[in-house]
């Protein structure tokens, strides 16, 4: 039982445990991680890819400096969005810092809403063929050109699968998952899930989740007041860099829209809530891919977590 091993002294124990948090965005993941944390008497490792970078705080909704300051985080605003940095590299910075984290504590939190990014964490990353650098460069160039959807519509036909787990609205992956299929002659989904590297603690994932109606309406309300607590202004001051790629993201890339005089501000941000609650979808069927995930109302009282918690 975890709460045996977590009251244990932590040089007997033979049990290291990651308790990772997901669910779509809005849902209370920041709140719930900081009270396990709390409990636990340990440090939070942040796997929202979008928190990483130091020049999006508003448009993230990373934690606020009040949340920092209660615990520990790790992996929030570390990054500049001018840095290379991917999946592969954080999979490698995260469990360094676990390893180091474990040397004191028996339980780590780990809370994020990229599917891929907790993935690589708790599960290790899939393996894939060199490809030639020539296919990406093609799809690069169509995306200059044409933009995001054909190169979506290509997927589709190529690796439907694909097409309906990856955040397709995000040009590194998309253009990932298409090199793969056009490099290899074979959908990308069929090099996933394979065998990977053991982890030196057991993961336990706890995943919140509304009604659609619900979590639609905590976007809306969300997007609200990222634009009263000054989203424009954050997005303004990052228009001359807004071709780098950390900003072709949602909540940015519509208000450079309207920046660029190309959509009103109302629809830009009618569209920001409409690409946020798309992403919300998204993130929900990859995680209930996950059979092991311990599902719970957003509204669910924290002791019966912690009760849930202390059974595993």
């Amino acid at each position: 039982m975890l709460n045996s091993v977590i009251n244990a002294d932590i040089h007997l124990s033979m049990s290291n445990y990651l308790i990772s948090i997901v669910g779509p965005t809005a849902i209370g993941k920041t709140d719930l991680s900081i009270k396990l944390a709390q409990y636990f008497k340990t440090e939070i490792i942040s796997a929202d890819s979008r928190q990483f970078y130091k020049e999006m705080q508003i448009g993230t909704a990373a934690p606020t400096s009040e949340e920092l300051s209660q615990i520990k985080h790790h992996f929030i605003h570390h990054k500049s969005i001018e840095d290379s940095y991917n999946v592969g590299a954080f999979e490698k910075d995260a469990i360094q810092h676990l390893d180091t984290l474990f040397k004191t504590h028996n339980v780590v939190i780990m809370v994020g809403g990229s599917g891929l990014y907790v993935d690589a964490v708790t599960k290790g990353l899939d393996v894939f063929p060199e490809i030639d650098t020539s296919i990406r460069e093609t799809l690069n160039k169509k995306l200059k050109t044409d933009g995001l959807e054909p190169l979506q519509n290509q997927l589709k036909e190529l690796d439907i699968d694909s097409y309906n787990t990856i955040a397709i609205d995000n040009p590194h992956r998309l253009i990932r998952a298409l090199e793969i299929c056009i490099g290899t002659g074979l959908p990308y989904s069929s090099f996933l899930n394979k065998e990977k590297p053991k982890r030196n603690f057991k993961n336990i994932s706890i995943g919140l989740s509304a009604n659609r109606e619900i979590i639609y309406d905590r976007i809306n309300k969300r997007v609200d007041s990222m634009i009263e607590n000054g989203l424009l202004d954050e997005v303004k001051s990052l228009l001359p860099k807004q071709h780098l790629n950390a900003l072709n993201t949602v909540g940015y890339k519509e208000l450079f829209k309207f920046l660029n005089g190309e959509w009103t501000l109302d629809f830009a941000i009618s569209e920001i809530k409409k690409n946020t609650r798309r992403f919300a979808k998204r993130q929900l069927t990859w995680f209930k891919k996950d059979k092991t995930i311990l599902w719970f109302d957003y509204t669910t009282d924290f002791n019966t977590i912690i009760e849930k918690l202390q059974n595993k």
